[in-house]
C-alpha cells in the first residue's frame, strides 16, 4: 500500500471534476517513455521460531528497516516512526503486519528490473542473517492466526483496520495475511490506455493462476490454489472487483474518475497525521461539505490517495496497476511484468491480445475470475475451454512482444527469457500451489513448517 509523505511543495486545491480527469491525462507518456514499475512483497519471519516479527522487538521491523540504510536508503517518517526507506531502488515500505514491500524505481527494462530484484533481496538477505530474519515468498501466510500477527505504526493502518469489518468479512486477511507481486505501466493516450485496461482487466484471471501460490490458511489446506485472491471476494465490494464499466461504449478518464468518486473514502492526510474518513463521499468533500473537514476541499494529493484506496483487479492512476498475482520467488517477480510488457508494449501483441478476449461477455469474464482462485488453470473459459487451453497461447503472444521490443542486456539476450517460470507452469499444466500440496501431503508429512526452508529467498 502506498507509503505517504509530507513534499513540502504546492498542492493545488482541487475546484473542479475536470482536474480529477486530469489526474490521468498527465499519466499520458510517448511510447519512449513508457517504463516499468514493480512492486513486490515478502512475509518476515524470525529464522528461530518462526513468529512474525514486531515493529519494536529487538531485531524485530524498525532493526531492519534501520539496518538497510546501510546501503543507502533514505528513513521516511510517520511521527518518530520509519514507516518507510527511499533510494535509487524506489522505496521499501511495511504492509500492515510487518510484509516488506519494494515499490521498485520506474525502468526501461525488464533486464534493469531482474537487477532491482536482486540487489534488494541481497540487501535484505544480508541484514536478515545479521538479525536472526528470513523472508518467505508466498501468497499468504501459512500458519499464522491474525491475532498472532503485529501491526504496524502507520495511522493510515488504523483507519482501516477499524472500517475492514464493516464492509467485508475478509479485509484484515488482506491487510495482514497477503503478499503479491504487482507491476505498473504507462500508456500514451486515453484509447491506449482503454484498450490495456480492458485486455489486462480480461486476462487477470491468468495472472491469477500462473502465479497461484497460497493454499494453506493456519497450517493445513484451505481449499483454494490462491486463497490471496479469492480473499479479495469479500473485503469491500465498494472498491474491488472486475469493474464491468470497463467493457463499456465510451469508458474512458472520465468514467473511471466517476467510479473512483463512488469509492468511500478511508482517511484525509493533514499535518502529519491521518483523519480517520471512513464511509464519507470524496464528492461531499469536493463539494467542502466533508464532515470532518468542513469548509475544506481536497487537494490534488487527497486524490491521489483517494484513488489508492480502490483495490479493482486492475487500477488506474497515471499509470495502471496490474494486481492479480501472488507472491513468489524471485524468478516470478520479474515474471510478471515480462508477462504483462509483452502483452501491452508493442501494439501487435496488444491487438492480438484484445482479438482473444474481445467477444467475451461481462457474465463470463466474472465467472472466470470467480473461478481461478479454486480452479486456477481449470477455471473455464468462453467456448468450453479451460485457462491451461489459452495461457500457452497467450504467453507466445507475451514473447512475440517482448522480442519486438528488442530490449537486450550485455549478452544480446532479448527479455523473453524471463516468461520461463511461466513457460513451465503452462506446459505442465500445474500452479506452484499445486506443487506445494502435493509436497505437504507426501513427503512433508503435513508438517508445513517444512515450508519455510523451500519458499524463503
Amino acid at each position: 500500500m502506498s507509503t505517504r509523505t509530507d513534499s513540502g511543495g504546492a498542492d493545488p486545491v482541487i475546484e473542479s471534476r475536470e482536474q480529477l480527469i486530469a489526474a490521468f491525462s498527465k499519466g499520458e507518456k510517448p511510447k519512449e517513455r513508457w517504463r516499468i514499475g514493480t512492486e513486490h512483497e515478502k512475509f518476515v519471519y524470525a529464522k528461530n521460531d518462526h513468529h512474525a516479527p514486531s515493529y519494536d522487538e529487538q531485531g524485530g521491523i524498525h532493526t531492519l528497516l534501520i539496518g538497510l540504510t546501510r546501503y543507502g536508503w533514505n528513513p521516511v517518517f510517520e511521527g518518530e516512526n520509519i514507516i518507510a526507506l527511499s533510494g535509487r531502488d524506489g522505496t521499501v515500505s511495511l504492509e500492515p503486519a510487518g510484509q516488506l514491500e519494494l515499490s521498485g524505481a520506474p525502468l526501461e527494462n525488464l533486464h534493469q528490473t531482474c537487477m532491482e530484484t536482486e540487489r534488494h533481496l541481497e540487501q535484505v538477505k544480508y541484514v536478515g542473517d545479521m538479525l536472526g530474519l528470513g523472508f518467505l515468498g508466498l501468497g499468504m501466510w501459512p500458519d499464522k492466526r491474525r491475532d498472532a500477527l503485529p501491526i504496524m505504526p502507520k495511522g493510515r493502518y488504523d483507519i482501516m483496520l477499524r472500517h475492514m469489518p464493516r464492509v467485508g468479512s475478509m479485509g484484515l486477511d488482506m491487510m495482514l495475511r497477503t503478499c503479491t507481486i504487482q507491476t505498473n505501466l504507462d500508456y500514451s493516450t486515453e484509447a491506449d490506455m482503454v484498450q490495456k485496461f480492458r485486455v489486462s482487466l480480461a486476462l487477470q484471471p491468468l495472472a491469477t493462476a500462473l502465479f497461484a501460490n497460497s493454499p494453506f490458511t493456519e497450517g493445513k489446506p484451505n481449499g483454494m490454489l490462491s486463497y490471496r485472491s479469492h480473499i479479495w471476494s469479500d473485503t469491500d465490494p465498494h472498491r474491488t472487483g472486475m469493474l464491468p464499466f470497463v467493457f463499456e461504449e465510451g469508458f474512458g478518464y472520465e468514467r473511471y474518475a466517476d467510479y473512483a468518486l463512488d469509492v468511500p473514502m478511508y482517511f484525509v492526510y493533514r499535518d502529519g497525521r491521518y483523519i480517520d474518513a471512513a464511509g464519507l463521499s470524496f464528492r461531499d468533500f469536493l463539494d467542502g461539505k466533508l464532515s470532518v473537514l468542513p469548509g475544506q476541499k481536497p487537494t490534488e494529493k487527497d486524490w491521489e490517495d483517494h484513488l489508492s484506496t480502490a483495490f479493482p483487479e486492475v487500477r488506474l492512476k497515471s499509470f495502471l496497476e496490474m494486481r492479480g498475482a501472488d507472491g513468489g520467488r524471485a524468478d516470478r517477480i520479474t515474471a510478471l511484468p515480462a508477462f504483462w510488457v509483452g502483452l501491452l508494449y508493442e501494439q501487435g501483441a496488444l491487438d492480438a491480445a484484445w482479438d482473444m478476449v474481445k467477444d467475451w461477455s461481462m457474465e463470463e469474464r466474472q465467472a472466470l475470475r470467480d473461478a481461478a482462485p479454486s480452479q486456477a488453470l481449470d477455471a473455464p473459459v468462453p467456448g468450453g475451454r479451460k485457462l491451461r487451453d489459452i495461457a500457452g497461447d497467450v504467453l507466445d503472444i507475451s514473447r512475440s512482444g517482448l522480442k519486438a521490443r528488442a530490449r537486450l542486456n550485455g549478452a544480446g539476450d532479448n527479455e523473453t527469457a524471463y516468461l520461463a517460470p511461466l513457460d513451465e507452469i503452462a506446459a505442465a499444466g500445474r500452479t506452484h500451489a499445486e506443487h506445494l500440496l502435493e509436497r505437504y501431503h507426501g513427503e512433508w508429512a503435513g508438517d508445513l513448517s517444512r515450508i519455510y526452508a523451500e519458499e524463503s529467498y
